[in-house]
């Protein structure tokens, strides 16, 4: 009995053949036997595979279906390796993880890197089995084609996928199922669908360009076709490895066990998962990669190489499935055949067995999509109702928090963070009230309640700047959808970080003004690769703004996964993270802050702590701000459920990550210092790390329950509603358009007394200009904001730039030259 009906698959893409089949399968066969993979009748050695099993498994069928248009010498290599890899895995399970040999599989996999020389040097090992002997020949015929760049990914690709697998040997062991999220992340290295990405890369003769292979777009194109490809082979795998072989690394098990649903519920959303993979794949190809390869000039032979590889990766995923769909290796019994079950009248369920078989059901044509597009933002929720937070680590608060408080509020004014914006009266970010109520002092306090009062004071200052650059960067770009202001912004906040003590532009807003300042304190103690990847920190963080900015401005709730690995940058857990590395000097070696493990430590404490924000901060953002990037949003419109299911699934997540640290660090931190060899000094240091992580965790979950910046009445007092754009734009008085209080009477919000500020007009008073106007005479009016931000600066007491001693040029600024004369 089959455990689960087949989902209907979104599958854009037609499947392929590629002419050479038969002699890749010819090929193929004499070169597993020439390797010792299948062993001649009557052989003492042990057999994994016999020919009958290889001839099933048709791995000559899955490359010649997933590169339709390889040459016949590259389509041989290409099911070598494939042959190769499935060896390897089949290998694993009957040797080591059938066994439980821990021990044994580490000193094995530890031997294959050596058959992969990065300079593609003479190897000095002798290999001692088929797996080795299959890698030195494969390697020997690839890699030299290559470019340097290509061989560093395709190793490193091929070593998570070699090394993780004893991620999947503890679980069993451990009689462990994953959470979701760690499932994710380490099924797709231990999967291999990188290394496929990067064998794409081979067959259609298009290296991704060196200056892109690192950016946003081109590692969520692989990851997403590499989430993918893993997510379709869980679902057809399910019954061979879960129920025959007894494994517990597959999305359908694990997401039975994180939501208790039953096996069909599970798959089905396994299948909306691999369905919003597919389509986070399609957005991408289509709306990220244009414009990167425009900023980075790429010229036309690079852009022709991504688009080889982006059709390479699409004909991979239409060829796989075709394979699953054919395969003796897999569940695929009724594949192609509509469910009897479909709950309709009989008439209606002939009519869906119909368009089943024609592929127009709505799951197959992708029709969850528009799920993604149909948020209200604004739309009234009411406060959440906060759930019982599993936190079994503990904080205090730093003696030194009143000074914290006192020292940050007078840099935050000299920075020109409390003041209005230029040229928009009455209209702040934050003013002396905003700064209070968030009480950012209080968090740097209980996330290093150790640190000295000069320690606390710029840990304090880094999450001001953090915060307020949090809310200026929607306001002045969100609000108006302005991407390429906002890449403007952006790109000049680098130059405030430079790494050779190179002079910095004249700031020109507080955030700019803030950075400077705080490089300048933070940088100069540091080592060159701490600089560097502090900086990287900043850059990764402010640069994640415009991936926000992208979804706001498609009205596209984002994808669970690309949320989620998104959330940890746009949330800025690395940079406070990086601000607790600074203790631990040069004698924690940075090739073991790199391991999985650690990885995975920090990134179960930043998921936590991100997904404490999301729920606190959801009344904020869904009703006050109109947000749509927000966990219990994304979890919402995925499982189709209201936000009071969402937040327990969202709690259930923190729990299930913090119960993950709480694993590591008993179990998989001791074998990391043994590896490691850490001396007693460097040990102490490192437990160290791992305690402020937890002070980090409790710290920001305490913080939120404190303070009244995410509290209704806070809310509804202080928000801006639309009034901040009205005003922004020059058409209304502060507070027009201000939203009461639900039931209460409509009223203006007191705003504190200036003297610096005009007088506020009258209620809905037209604000003329004050200046040129027309087409290009922006810059003129941007030169009177400036000059008057420099003014208010000036009398709060900060530091006055450089003045601007020429005036706007360009197309359409004659008018205020003209006005000048």
């Amino acid at each position: 009995m089959l455990p689960f009906e087949l989902p209907d698959f979104y599958m854009p893409y037609p499947a392929r053949l590629n002419p050479h089949l038969e002699g890749a399968r010819t090929h193929s066969k004499a070169w597993a036997y020439e390797m010792g993979i299948l062993v001649a009748p009557g052989s003492d050695d042990p057999p994994i595979w016999d020919e009958r099993v290889f001839d099933a498994h048709d791995y000559a069928l899955l490359c010649a279906y997933t590169h339709p248009d390889a040459t016949g010498p590259d389509l041989d290599l290409v099911t070598d390796w494939y042959v190769w890899v499935f060896y390897f895995d089949d290998h694993f399970l009957e040797i080591y993880k059938r066994t439980r040999n821990y021990a044994g599989a580490k000193a094995y996999l530890a031997r294959l890197s050596a058959f992969m020389p990065l300079d593609v040097s003479t190897v000095d090992e002798a290999p001692t089995n088929p797996v080795e002997r299959g890698l030195l020949d494969l390697w020997a015929r690839t890699a030299p084609s290559m470019s340097e760049a290509w061989r560093e990914r395709f190793i490193e690709a091929t070593t998570h996928l070699l090394d993780e697998s004893l991620w999947e040997l503890a679980n069993i062991q451990e009689n462990r199922v994953s959470n979701p999220i760690e499932y994710i992340a380490l099924r797709r290295k231990v999967g291999g669908a990188p290394w496929s990405a990067g064998l794409v890369e081979y067959v259609v003769r298009g290296e991704v360009p060196a200056a892109v292979a690192d950016s946003r777009s081109m590692c969520v194109l692989r990851d997403s076709f590499s989430d993918a490809v893993h997510l379709r082979n869980d679902i057809f795998s399910y019954q061979r490895e879960v129920q025959d072989e007894g494994e517990n690394a597959n999305c359908i098990l694990v997401v039975e066990r994180f939501l208790g649903v039953d096996t069909q519920t599970a798959a089905n959303l396994t299948n909306d998962l691999l369905t919003s993979r597919l389509q986070q794949f399609e957005n991408t190809a289509l709306l990220e990669v244009p414009p990167l390869a425009d900023e980075h000039a790429l010229g036309p032979l690079e852009r022709l190489d991504i688009f080889k590889y982006v059709k390479g990766l699409q004909d991979w995923q239409s060829g796989g499935h075709e394979w699953h769909m054919r395969s003796s290796r897999y569940m695929n019994e009724r594949a192609g055949t509509a469910a009897t079950e479909s709950g309709l009248p009989s008439e209606l369920g002939a009519l869906y067995n119909v368009a089943a078989r024609m592929g127009l059901t709505p799951g197959a044509l992708g029709l969850s999509r528009v799920k993604s597009y149909t948020h209200v933002p604004f739309k009234p929720v009411g406060p959440v109702a906060l759930p019982n937070f599993y936190m079994p680590f503990t904080t205090w608060v730093s003696p030194h928090l009143d000074d914290a408080r006192r020292s940050s509020k007078e840099w935050a004014r000299r920075m020109g963070m409390l003041i209005a914006i230029p040229g928009v009266p009455h209209a702040h970010i934050w003013d002396d009230h905003k700064f209070d109520v968030a009480d950012v002092a209080l968090c740097g306090a209980m996330i290093h309640p150790e640190a000295s009062a000069e320690q606390l004071d710029l840990t304090s200052c880094w999450l001001v700047w953090g915060t307020y650059a949090d809310d200026y960067f929607p306001m002045m770009f969100g609000n108006a959808r302005n991407m390429a202001g906002a890449k403007l912004f952006n790109g000049r906040l680098a130059s405030f970080m430079p790494l050779d003590g190179a002079p910095m532009p004249i700031p020109t807003n507080p955030v700019e003004v803030g950075l400077a300042d705080l490089w300048v304190r933070t940088a100069g103690p540091m080592t060159e690769i701490g600089r560097r990847m502090f900086r990287k920190a900043v850059l990764d963080m402010i640069e994640s703004w415009l991936w926000e900015l992208a979804n706001q401005m498609q009205s596209r709730v984002p994808d669970p996964v690309d949320y989620i690995e998104m959330r940890r940058k746009t949330f800025g857990s690395d940079l406070t993270m990086s601000l607790s590395r600074l203790a631990l000097g040069d004698q924690i070696p940075l090739e073991l802050l790199a391991t999985r493990t650690m990885r995975e430590l920090e990134n179960s404490a930043a998921d936590f702590a991100c997904f404490t924000n999301d729920i606190f901060s959801y009344q904020k953002e869904m009703e006050f701000e109109g947000e749509l990037n927000n966990c219990v949003l994304v979890v919402e419109h995925f499982l189709g459920c209201d936000s009071v299911r969402a937040v327990e699934v969202v709690n259930d997540l923190m729990t299930a990550r913090a119960q993950q640290f709480e694993r590591i660090v008993s179990t998989e931190i001791p074998a990391l210092v043994e590896d490691f060899e850490l001396d007693s000094s460097a040990s102490a240091k490192l437990d160290g790390y791992i305690e402020g992580l937890q002070q980090w965790m409790a710290g920001v979950l305490r913080w939120h329950a404190a303070v009244d910046r995410y509290k209704e009445p806070e809310l509804r007092a202080s928000s801006p509603a639309h009034g901040f754009l009205e005003r922004l734009a020059g058409n209304s008085a502060p507070g027009a358009l201000h939203r009461p209080a639900m039931g209460s009477t409509p009223r203006t919000p007191s705003l504190p007394s200036t003297a610096s500020q005009p007088a506020a007009p009258a209620a809905n008073a037209k604000l003329p200009p004050t200046g040129p106007t027309g087409l290009g005479t922006s810059a003129a009016r941007l030169l009177e904001m400036f000059e008057a931000h420099a003014q208010e600066r000036a009398r709060a007491g900060a530091p006055t730039p450089p003045a601007i001693t020429q005036g706007p040029g360009g197309l359409g600024t004659s008018g205020s030259r003209i006005g000048s004369a």
